[in-house]
């Protein structure tokens, strides 16, 4: 007797494998279907462009510096930098993004010649406008 409820036993354990077994394998096709999974992609390179108001000044004539920062945040603080012989110097001009991640700040020049100015912030810079200052 002890035989028949080992065979009884055995025979229900093999058949609720078979039948898991089965429901797994219907359960794969639907997985096949599902959405693949999110691939977290590179956060955009920040840029700044920038244009001035005007490309001749007279020395400490105020012109304006306008442009749009994409990829920073609202609120950062650009700075103007001249090229002075082969180095970037920072002015003591700022202004902040806004919202819309525009930017405008004035600036004044007295160095009289070929001004080459950027924006910048970090390591992130805008391409170089020219002004002369007469």
């Amino acid at each position: 007797m002890n035989r028949a409820l080992r065979y009884a036993a055995v025979g229900a354990i093999a058949v609720s494998l078979l039948a898991g077994g089965s429901a797994a394998a219907f359960a794969a096709p639907q997985d096949l279907h599902s959405p693949s999974p999110v691939v977290a992609t590179a956060p955009a390179a920040a840029t700044l462009t920038a244009k001035a108001s005007a490309t001749t000044v007279k020395a400490w004539e105020q012109f304006r510096i306008t442009g749009v920062a994409k990829g920073i945040k609202a609120g950062t603080k650009l700075t103007v930098q001249q090229k002075q012989g082969a180095k970037w110097v920072s002015l003591p001009a700022q202004t902040p993004v806004n919202s819309s991640g525009a930017y405008a700040v004035r600036v004044k020049l007295g160095i009289k010649g070929v001004n080459q100015l950027r924006m910048a912030t970090g390591s992130t810079v805008s391409p170089v406008v020219t002004v002369t200052v007469r």
